[in-house]
Protein backbone atom coordinates (compact mmCIF):
# COMPACT_ATOMS: atom_id res chain seq x y z
CA UNK A 1 0.00 0.00 0.00
CA UNK A 2 2.71 2.47 0.40
CA UNK A 3 4.53 2.07 -2.87
CA UNK A 4 0.71 2.59 -4.14
CA UNK A 5 1.04 6.13 -2.45
CA UNK A 6 3.84 6.71 -3.63
CA UNK A 7 3.42 6.01 -7.01
CA UNK A 8 -0.23 7.89 -6.87
CA UNK A 9 0.52 10.96 -4.68
CA UNK A 10 4.24 11.05 -5.25
CA UNK A 11 3.67 14.58 -6.35
CA UNK A 12 2.09 15.67 -3.27
CA UNK A 13 4.37 14.52 -0.62
CA UNK A 14 7.06 15.98 -2.53
CA UNK A 15 5.20 19.27 -2.13
CA UNK A 16 4.79 18.53 1.81
CA UNK A 17 8.58 17.93 1.96
CA UNK A 18 9.63 20.96 0.23
CA UNK A 19 6.75 23.04 2.68
CA UNK A 20 8.44 21.01 5.51
CA UNK A 21 12.09 21.92 4.43
CA UNK A 22 10.52 25.83 4.46
CA UNK A 23 8.76 25.65 7.73
CA UNK A 24 12.56 24.17 8.99
CA UNK A 25 14.52 26.36 7.57
CA UNK A 26 12.30 29.73 9.05
CA UNK A 27 12.04 27.65 12.79
CA UNK A 28 16.07 27.87 12.73
CA UNK A 29 15.58 31.34 13.15
CA UNK A 30 14.54 30.63 16.97
CA UNK A 31 15.56 26.85 17.57
CA UNK A 32 19.13 26.61 15.82
CA UNK A 33 21.58 27.89 18.90
CA UNK A 34 23.86 29.17 16.23
CA UNK A 35 27.80 28.66 17.48
CA UNK A 36 28.45 27.35 21.32
CA UNK A 37 31.87 27.25 23.24
CA UNK A 38 32.78 27.15 26.92
CA UNK A 39 35.05 28.34 29.16
CA UNK A 40 35.87 26.76 32.60
CA UNK A 41 36.88 28.64 35.97
CA UNK A 42 38.83 26.86 38.55
CA UNK A 43 38.03 27.36 42.32
CA UNK A 44 41.13 26.46 44.34
CA UNK A 45 40.86 25.43 47.49
CA UNK A 46 37.80 22.98 49.40
CA UNK A 47 35.09 23.93 48.66
CA UNK A 48 31.20 23.07 49.70
CA UNK A 49 28.49 22.15 46.93
CA UNK A 50 26.29 24.92 48.04
CA UNK A 51 29.36 26.97 47.33
CA UNK A 52 29.93 26.41 44.24
CA UNK A 53 26.97 26.18 42.85
CA UNK A 54 26.67 30.38 44.65
CA UNK A 55 29.35 30.82 42.59
CA UNK A 56 27.39 29.58 39.33
CA UNK A 57 25.18 32.15 40.23
CA UNK A 58 27.61 34.89 40.24
CA UNK A 59 28.96 34.31 37.18
CA UNK A 60 25.36 34.78 35.08
CA UNK A 61 24.31 37.67 37.80
CA UNK A 62 23.22 40.98 36.31
CA UNK A 63 26.77 42.58 37.19
CA UNK A 64 29.01 39.78 35.36
CA UNK A 65 26.99 39.99 32.30
CA UNK A 66 26.66 43.94 31.84
CA UNK A 67 30.71 44.14 32.51
CA UNK A 68 30.94 41.74 29.55
CA UNK A 69 28.52 43.24 27.67
CA UNK A 70 30.49 46.68 27.85
CA UNK A 71 33.56 45.25 27.12
CA UNK A 72 32.79 43.75 24.07
CA UNK A 73 30.89 46.49 22.32
CA UNK A 74 28.77 44.45 20.32
CA UNK A 75 25.93 46.60 20.98
CA UNK A 76 24.56 44.06 23.79
CA UNK A 77 23.59 44.57 27.03
CA UNK A 78 23.64 42.39 29.88
CA UNK A 79 20.11 41.75 29.79
CA UNK A 80 20.61 40.52 25.75
CA UNK A 81 23.85 37.91 27.19
CA UNK A 82 21.44 35.83 29.51
CA UNK A 83 19.83 33.68 26.75
CA UNK A 84 23.65 33.22 25.68
CA UNK A 85 24.72 32.09 28.70
CA UNK A 86 24.29 28.86 30.66
CA UNK A 87 26.53 27.59 33.56
CA UNK A 88 27.22 24.51 35.53
CA UNK A 89 29.42 22.95 38.18
CA UNK A 90 31.88 19.89 37.16
CA UNK A 91 34.14 17.67 38.91
CA UNK A 92 37.03 19.17 40.48
CA UNK A 93 35.58 22.56 41.55
CA UNK A 94 35.50 23.92 37.85
CA UNK A 95 33.08 26.41 36.80
CA UNK A 96 31.15 26.12 33.16
CA UNK A 97 30.32 28.70 31.47
CA UNK A 98 28.67 28.03 27.98
CA UNK A 99 28.09 30.54 25.53
CA UNK A 100 26.39 30.85 22.10
CA UNK A 101 26.47 33.49 19.80
CA UNK A 102 25.85 34.26 15.71
CA UNK A 103 29.59 33.59 14.93
CA UNK A 104 32.66 31.73 16.21
CA UNK A 105 34.72 34.09 16.79
CA UNK A 106 32.02 36.29 18.77
CA UNK A 107 31.15 33.21 20.72
CA UNK A 108 34.72 32.67 21.62
CA UNK A 109 35.43 36.18 22.77
CA UNK A 110 31.81 36.27 25.01
CA UNK A 111 33.05 32.61 26.97
CA UNK A 112 36.53 34.37 27.77
CA UNK A 113 35.37 38.05 28.62
CA UNK A 114 32.25 36.58 31.09
CA UNK A 115 35.16 34.36 32.15
CA UNK A 116 37.49 37.30 32.89
CA UNK A 117 34.87 39.34 34.21
CA UNK A 118 33.95 36.51 36.53
CA UNK A 119 36.53 36.10 38.36
CA UNK A 120 37.16 40.07 38.70
CA UNK A 121 34.11 40.17 40.52
CA UNK A 122 34.03 36.72 42.64
CA UNK A 123 37.81 38.64 43.64
CA UNK A 124 36.13 41.39 44.82
CA UNK A 125 33.53 39.72 46.43
CA UNK A 126 35.89 37.56 48.73
CA UNK A 127 38.48 40.33 49.21
CA UNK A 128 35.32 42.79 50.35
CA UNK A 129 34.28 40.95 52.74
CA UNK A 130 36.92 38.37 53.93
CA UNK A 131 38.89 40.95 56.16
CA UNK A 132 37.48 39.21 58.94
CA UNK A 133 37.79 35.93 58.30
CA UNK A 134 41.50 36.33 56.86
CA UNK A 135 42.57 38.21 60.45
CA UNK A 136 40.72 34.99 62.68
CA UNK A 137 42.66 32.62 60.15
CA UNK A 138 46.37 34.62 60.88
CA UNK A 139 45.54 34.32 64.96
CA UNK A 140 44.59 30.74 64.34
CA UNK A 141 47.91 30.08 62.39
CA UNK A 142 50.06 31.89 65.01
CA UNK A 143 48.56 30.10 67.87
CA UNK A 144 49.18 26.64 65.81
CA UNK A 145 52.87 27.88 65.73
CA UNK A 146 53.47 28.48 69.32
CA UNK A 147 51.49 25.23 70.23
CA UNK A 148 54.18 23.51 67.53
CA UNK A 149 57.34 25.64 68.96
CA UNK A 150 56.08 24.45 72.95
CA UNK A 151 55.72 20.94 71.51
CA UNK A 152 58.87 20.84 69.77
CA UNK A 153 61.05 22.34 73.04
CA UNK A 154 59.27 20.10 75.34
CA UNK A 155 60.67 17.17 73.41
CA UNK A 156 64.10 17.99 73.17
CA UNK A 157 63.60 18.13 76.89
CA UNK A 158 62.47 14.84 77.31
CA UNK A 159 64.87 13.41 75.09
CA UNK A 160 68.10 14.61 76.46
CA UNK A 161 66.73 13.05 79.68
CA UNK A 162 66.32 9.69 78.30
CA UNK A 163 69.79 9.81 77.10
CA UNK A 164 71.40 10.75 80.13
CA UNK A 165 70.08 8.02 82.15
CA UNK A 166 69.68 3.82 82.01
CA UNK A 167 66.20 1.57 80.92
CA UNK A 168 64.37 2.25 83.20
CA UNK A 169 60.63 2.28 83.86
CA UNK A 170 60.87 5.90 84.31
CA UNK A 171 63.15 5.79 81.21
CA UNK A 172 59.88 3.85 79.28
CA UNK A 173 57.31 6.17 80.37
CA UNK A 174 59.31 9.41 79.38
CA UNK A 175 59.41 7.49 75.72
CA UNK A 176 55.95 6.83 75.97
CA UNK A 177 55.38 10.35 76.60
CA UNK A 178 57.56 11.18 73.83
CA UNK A 179 55.59 9.17 71.41
CA UNK A 180 52.50 11.08 72.73
CA UNK A 181 54.12 14.44 71.76
CA UNK A 182 55.22 13.64 68.63
CA UNK A 183 51.24 12.51 67.79
CA UNK A 184 50.28 15.97 68.84
CA UNK A 185 53.19 18.45 67.12
CA UNK A 186 51.97 15.92 63.59
CA UNK A 187 48.39 17.09 64.49
CA UNK A 188 48.80 20.71 65.08
CA UNK A 189 51.45 20.60 61.52
CA UNK A 190 48.52 19.07 60.00
CA UNK A 191 46.14 21.93 61.40
CA UNK A 192 48.61 24.42 60.53
CA UNK A 193 48.59 23.26 56.62
CA UNK A 194 45.18 23.08 56.42
CA UNK A 195 44.86 26.32 57.76
CA UNK A 196 47.28 27.43 54.90
CA UNK A 197 45.18 25.76 51.94
CA UNK A 198 41.87 27.66 53.50
CA UNK A 199 44.11 30.50 53.51
CA UNK A 200 43.92 30.40 49.78
CA UNK A 201 39.91 29.88 49.44
CA UNK A 202 40.23 33.02 47.46
CA UNK A 203 42.18 32.11 44.64
CA UNK A 204 39.89 31.79 41.51
CA UNK A 205 41.27 30.80 38.15
CA UNK A 206 40.67 30.82 34.45
CA UNK A 207 41.65 27.21 32.99
CA UNK A 208 42.70 28.61 29.49
CA UNK A 209 40.87 30.42 26.42
CA UNK A 210 37.92 29.03 25.40
CA UNK A 211 37.96 26.69 21.95
CA UNK A 212 36.92 28.77 18.84
CA UNK A 213 33.90 26.73 17.38
CA UNK A 214 34.25 25.06 14.25
CA UNK A 215 31.10 24.55 13.31
CA UNK A 216 26.95 25.49 14.17
CA UNK A 217 25.83 23.65 17.35
CA UNK A 218 22.88 21.49 16.49
CA UNK A 219 19.96 21.72 15.24
CA UNK A 220 21.39 23.82 12.44
CA UNK A 221 19.55 25.21 9.83
CA UNK A 222 20.09 22.01 7.38
CA UNK A 223 19.50 19.84 9.75
CA UNK A 224 16.26 21.69 10.90
CA UNK A 225 15.17 22.07 6.91
CA UNK A 226 15.95 17.75 6.48
CA UNK A 227 13.75 17.00 9.89
CA UNK A 228 11.12 19.36 8.78
CA UNK A 229 10.98 17.47 5.47
CA UNK A 230 11.09 13.98 6.37
CA UNK A 231 8.20 14.87 9.35
CA UNK A 232 5.68 16.33 6.76
CA UNK A 233 6.74 13.77 4.35
CA UNK A 234 5.50 11.16 6.55
CA UNK A 235 3.04 12.97 7.75
CA UNK A 236 1.35 13.17 4.29
CA UNK A 237 1.87 9.25 3.72
CA UNK A 238 0.78 8.11 6.88
CA UNK A 239 -2.14 10.48 6.15
CA UNK A 240 -3.02 8.45 3.45
CA UNK A 241 -2.97 5.41 4.60
CA UNK A 242 -4.85 6.43 7.71
CA UNK A 243 -7.41 7.72 5.08
CA UNK A 244 -7.37 4.18 3.48
CA UNK A 245 -7.72 2.47 6.92
CA UNK A 246 -10.66 4.37 7.77
CA UNK A 247 -12.37 4.59 4.38
CA UNK A 248 -15.96 2.21 4.68
CA UNK A 249 -16.26 2.32 1.27
CA UNK A 250 -17.21 -1.42 -0.01
CA UNK A 251 -14.99 -3.36 -2.14
CA UNK A 252 -15.66 -6.53 -1.74
CA UNK A 253 -18.60 -8.25 -4.01
CA UNK A 254 -20.42 -10.27 -1.80
CA UNK A 255 -20.94 -6.86 0.60
CA UNK A 256 -22.11 -4.89 -2.25
CA UNK A 257 -24.77 -7.36 -3.59
CA UNK A 258 -26.03 -8.10 0.17
CA UNK A 259 -25.95 -4.02 0.80
CA UNK A 260 -28.25 -4.03 -3.02
CA UNK A 261 -29.82 -7.03 -2.49
CA UNK A 262 -29.28 -8.22 -6.16
CA UNK A 263 -26.83 -10.65 -7.03
CA UNK A 264 -23.33 -9.46 -8.73
CA UNK A 265 -23.66 -10.76 -12.99
CA UNK A 266 -20.59 -9.43 -13.65
CA UNK A 267 -17.43 -7.73 -12.76
CA UNK A 268 -15.67 -5.48 -15.28
CA UNK A 269 -12.13 -3.72 -15.47
CA UNK A 270 -12.64 -0.65 -17.27
CA UNK A 271 -9.46 2.21 -17.66
CA UNK A 272 -10.10 4.69 -14.97
CA UNK A 273 -11.10 8.13 -16.60
CA UNK A 274 -12.15 10.69 -13.44
CA UNK A 275 -12.45 14.10 -14.83
CA UNK A 276 -9.54 16.41 -14.50
CA UNK A 277 -9.75 18.52 -12.09
CA UNK A 278 -10.57 22.57 -12.46
CA UNK A 279 -8.41 23.67 -9.40
CA UNK A 280 -4.83 24.81 -9.66
CA UNK A 281 -3.59 22.07 -7.30
CA UNK A 282 -4.92 19.60 -9.13
CA UNK A 283 -3.73 20.60 -12.20
CA UNK A 284 0.45 21.12 -10.78
CA UNK A 285 -0.32 18.19 -9.02
CA UNK A 286 -2.17 15.66 -10.42
CA UNK A 287 -3.80 14.73 -7.75
CA UNK A 288 -7.43 14.62 -8.42
CA UNK A 289 -7.93 10.89 -9.11
CA UNK A 290 -7.46 7.74 -6.49
CA UNK A 291 -4.09 7.21 -5.49
CA UNK A 292 -5.10 3.34 -4.75
CA UNK A 293 -6.93 2.32 -8.28
CA UNK A 294 -4.71 -0.56 -8.97
CA UNK A 295 -2.07 -0.35 -11.82
CA UNK A 296 -1.79 -3.35 -14.96
CA UNK A 297 0.90 -4.22 -17.11
CA UNK A 298 -1.22 -3.67 -20.38
CA UNK A 299 -2.01 -2.03 -22.74
CA UNK A 300 -5.20 0.36 -22.60
CA UNK A 301 -7.24 -1.42 -25.79
CA UNK A 302 -6.78 -4.70 -23.53
CA UNK A 303 -8.66 -3.64 -20.93
CA UNK A 304 -11.54 -2.46 -22.64
CA UNK A 305 -12.97 -4.51 -25.14
CA UNK A 306 -16.75 -4.85 -26.32
CA UNK A 307 -16.86 -8.92 -25.50
CA UNK A 308 -17.21 -8.24 -22.40
CA UNK A 309 -20.27 -6.00 -22.65
CA UNK A 310 -21.84 -8.29 -24.96
CA UNK A 311 -21.51 -11.05 -22.93
CA UNK A 312 -22.94 -9.07 -19.65
CA UNK A 313 -26.04 -7.76 -22.24
CA UNK A 314 -26.66 -10.81 -23.43
CA UNK A 315 -27.13 -12.68 -20.09
CA UNK A 316 -29.30 -9.93 -19.18
CA UNK A 317 -33.32 -10.68 -18.73
CA UNK A 318 -35.26 -9.75 -21.85
CA UNK A 319 -37.66 -6.85 -20.42
CA UNK A 320 -37.57 -3.55 -19.91
CA UNK A 321 -34.78 -2.43 -17.27
CA UNK A 322 -33.22 0.69 -15.86
CA UNK A 323 -29.66 1.03 -15.72
CA UNK A 324 -28.88 2.96 -12.90
CA UNK A 325 -26.08 4.39 -11.49
CA UNK A 326 -25.41 6.81 -8.53
CA UNK A 327 -24.18 10.48 -9.04
CA UNK A 328 -20.32 10.84 -9.09
CA UNK A 329 -19.00 7.58 -10.17
CA UNK A 330 -18.23 8.21 -13.45
CA UNK A 331 -16.47 4.90 -14.13
CA UNK A 332 -20.13 3.47 -13.29
CA UNK A 333 -22.49 5.74 -15.14
CA UNK A 334 -20.09 5.69 -18.06
CA UNK A 335 -20.60 1.40 -18.24
CA UNK A 336 -24.12 1.66 -17.98
CA UNK A 337 -24.06 4.12 -21.18
CA UNK A 338 -22.18 1.65 -22.98
CA UNK A 339 -24.39 -1.07 -21.72
CA UNK A 340 -27.77 0.80 -22.98
CA UNK A 341 -25.75 1.22 -26.13
CA UNK A 342 -24.99 -2.43 -26.80
CA UNK A 343 -28.43 -3.50 -25.72
CA UNK A 344 -30.77 -4.41 -28.43
CA UNK A 345 -34.33 -3.86 -26.02
CA UNK A 346 -35.61 -0.94 -24.15
CA UNK A 347 -32.84 0.21 -21.18
CA UNK A 348 -33.18 3.29 -19.57
CA UNK A 349 -29.96 4.89 -17.72
CA UNK A 350 -30.67 6.86 -14.89
CA UNK A 351 -28.41 8.70 -12.39
CA UNK A 352 -30.05 9.08 -8.77
CA UNK A 353 -27.85 10.89 -5.93
CA UNK A 354 -26.45 8.61 -3.31
CA UNK A 355 -27.04 10.85 -0.42
CA UNK A 356 -30.79 10.70 -1.37
CA UNK A 357 -31.62 8.61 -4.15
CA UNK A 358 -34.87 9.04 -5.51
CA UNK A 359 -35.93 6.78 -8.40
CA UNK A 360 -38.92 8.12 -10.75
CA UNK A 361 -41.70 6.23 -11.38
CA UNK A 362 -41.30 4.43 -14.98
CA UNK A 363 -43.13 1.50 -16.60
CA UNK A 364 -39.53 -0.95 -16.22
CA UNK A 365 -39.90 -3.87 -14.72
CA UNK A 366 -36.58 -3.83 -13.05
CA UNK A 367 -33.68 -2.16 -12.40
CA UNK A 368 -30.10 -2.70 -13.38
CA UNK A 369 -27.80 -1.30 -11.00
CA UNK A 370 -24.09 -0.48 -11.72
CA UNK A 371 -21.37 0.56 -9.29
CA UNK A 372 -17.56 1.16 -9.36
CA UNK A 373 -15.74 -1.26 -6.82
CA UNK A 374 -14.76 1.10 -3.75
CA UNK A 375 -17.30 4.18 -4.56
CA UNK A 376 -20.07 3.75 -1.68
CA UNK A 377 -20.31 2.76 1.56
CA UNK A 378 -22.94 0.42 2.69
CA UNK A 379 -25.47 2.48 3.65
CA UNK A 380 -25.91 4.68 0.38
CA UNK A 381 -25.83 1.50 -1.22
CA UNK A 382 -28.97 0.08 0.94
CA UNK A 383 -30.18 3.58 0.02
CA UNK A 384 -30.33 3.24 -3.38
CA UNK A 385 -31.86 -0.19 -3.16
CA UNK A 386 -34.89 1.24 -0.91
CA UNK A 387 -35.40 3.99 -3.51
CA UNK A 388 -35.72 1.35 -6.08
CA UNK A 389 -37.79 -0.54 -3.50
CA UNK A 390 -40.14 2.28 -2.98
CA UNK A 391 -40.68 2.42 -6.56
CA UNK A 392 -41.74 -0.63 -6.73
CA UNK A 393 -39.31 -1.81 -8.81
CA UNK A 394 -37.04 -4.74 -7.78
CA UNK A 395 -32.50 -5.04 -8.13
CA UNK A 396 -32.31 -7.80 -10.87
CA UNK A 397 -28.47 -7.60 -10.63
CA UNK A 398 -25.18 -5.29 -9.89
CA UNK A 399 -22.78 -4.93 -12.53
CA UNK A 400 -19.45 -3.74 -10.56
CA UNK A 401 -16.69 -1.91 -12.53
CA UNK A 402 -12.91 -2.25 -11.55
CA UNK A 403 -11.13 1.20 -12.10
CA UNK A 404 -7.76 -0.12 -13.18
CA UNK A 405 -4.59 2.01 -14.66
CA UNK A 406 -2.52 0.52 -17.54
CA UNK A 407 0.96 1.34 -17.58
CA UNK A 408 1.70 0.47 -21.35
CA UNK A 409 1.08 2.44 -24.32
CA UNK A 410 1.58 1.39 -28.13
CA UNK A 411 4.20 3.50 -29.70
CA UNK A 412 3.21 5.30 -32.92
CA UNK A 413 -0.53 5.53 -31.73
CA UNK A 414 -1.79 8.11 -29.19
CA UNK A 415 -2.89 7.47 -26.17
CA UNK A 416 -6.77 6.81 -25.77
CA UNK A 417 -8.82 9.76 -24.15
CA UNK A 418 -10.48 9.15 -20.96
CA UNK A 419 -13.92 9.73 -22.18
CA UNK A 420 -12.91 6.90 -25.31
CA UNK A 421 -11.31 4.37 -22.98
CA UNK A 422 -14.57 4.48 -21.15
CA UNK A 423 -17.51 4.81 -23.53
CA UNK A 424 -15.73 2.84 -26.35
CA UNK A 425 -18.87 2.76 -28.64
CA UNK A 426 -22.04 2.91 -27.80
Amino acid sequence: MIGQVLRGRWRTLVVLAVLGALVGAGSSVILSPGYRTTSSVLLQGPREADELLTQAEVATSSVVLDRAAAVLGDGETGADLRDKVATSVAQGNVITIETTGDTAEQTQRMADQLAQEFVKYSTQIIAGSGDAAVQLAQERRETLRQQVAQTNQRISELSAKVNEGKTTVESVQLRTELQGLRSSIESAMSSLNAADTASGLGNIVVLGSAELPSAAAAPTLPQLALGGAALFFLIGLFGHLFTARTDRRLRDEEEIAAALGGPVLATLDVVDAQPAGTGLRAKLLRDDKPWNTPRVDVFADEIDSDVQYRRLVSRLPHRRLLVLAADGDHAGQASARRIAGLADRWFTVVTVSPVRPVVEDTDAEGVLVVSSLGSRPAWELVGIAEACADAGLAVVGTVLTRPVRPTRTRSGAPAPSDHEALAGTA
